[in-house]
């Protein structure tokens, strides 16, 4: 009764075969397309000021045959925890690719975009500010001289620098670890610009050390950043923090509570289309949340 609501279903609801028919139908394009005009028009999430994540997830039961799992690039506002678009890809590879598919999609005008290494580049870096936003990308060996150059900037820093070099510190502690996040910041990089032109709308550059202690054993990590935001240190770690939330908050949830991961759905568009059903029924269960 429920569904004859919508349609007649004279002959009654359909059978499991017709529904797989269906989503393998389904051209995702249009798909994709519709998930992002609904976002806009339910959701309409604030992203000015606030972190877009891009990451990508292998849908790991996708595979079929000779035939690679697929590999979905998504987009998520880290603070409303919401899915805001996702592109298919071949493989993950492929990201480099997928994200400036996938950014043409969005809105992320006034927003900081979080990327991990495998997005630190020139074309994606661009196609982020032509949209309005700003990046912030992890920085690592893909891009060599530019890693090295920053790497040494924050490990033996000019006089002049250090004094103008921004400070910022988190300290949490539970479950019987202490964990110590510092962010430096330097926006005195016009000779990283020099050396490095491509990067047109480099504005900052970051090194987050996070120091570990569990029981007796200590762990001590810096990682390397660059923006072409000037927002302040504290802001900076914070969002780079958030950025993780798309593998706690998204892809950790979609393994765990809708099992996505054992999902044997694989031919033709059917996987990435409940994909895109998976989205969007999370993104009407945090809606909820937040309503109730």
């Amino acid at each position: 009764m429920f569904l004859r609501q919508y349609l007649p279903y004279e002959s009654g609801i359909p059978s499991d075969d017709t529904l797989r028919r269906f989503f393998r139908a389904i051209d995702t394009t249009q798909f994709q397309r519709l998930f992002v005009e609904w976002i806009g028009a339910w959701l309409n999430p604030e992203v000015a000021g606030k972190v877009v994540a891009i990451d990508g997830k292998t849908l790991r039961g996708s595979h079929d045959g000779g035939q690679s799992p697929i590999h979905l690039v998504s987009a998520f506002a880290s603070e409303a925890g919401i899915v805001l678009g996702q592109v298919k890809t071949s493989e993950k590879s492929n990201e480099i690719i997928a994200i400036p598919e996938l950014l043409e999609w969005l809105d992320v005008r006034g927003a900081i975009v979080t990327i991990d290494a495998m997005g630190c580049q020139k074309a994606i870096a661009e196609k982020i500010t032509d949209k309005g936003g700003d990046y912030l990308l992890a920085l690592k060996g893909n891009q060599s001289s530019l890693h090295e150059d920053v790497r040494l900037h924050f490990e033996q820093p000019a006089s002049a620098s250090l004094a103008r070099m921004a400070c910022a510190e988190t300290i949490d502690k539970g479950h019987g670890r202490i964990e110590v996040r510092q962010c430096r910041l330097s926006t005195d990089i016009d000779w990283l610009r020099e050396r490095h032109p491509e990067w047109k709308s480099l504005s900052s550059i970051v090194a987050i050390d996070s120091q570990r202690l569990v029981g007796g054993t200590e762990t001590q990590e810096t990682r390397y950043f660059i923006s072409s935001s000037q927002v302040s240190a504290a802001r900076m770690l914070a969002a780079v923090r958030l950025h993780w939330g798309i593998e706690n908050q998204l892809h950790w949830v979609l393994d765990m509570s809708f099992g996505e991961d054992q999902s044997r759905i694989r031919k033709d568009n059917a996987p990435t289309n409940v994909a895109i059903i998976r989205h969007a029924a999370l993104n009407m269960i945090r809606q909820t949340q937040r309503n109730a």
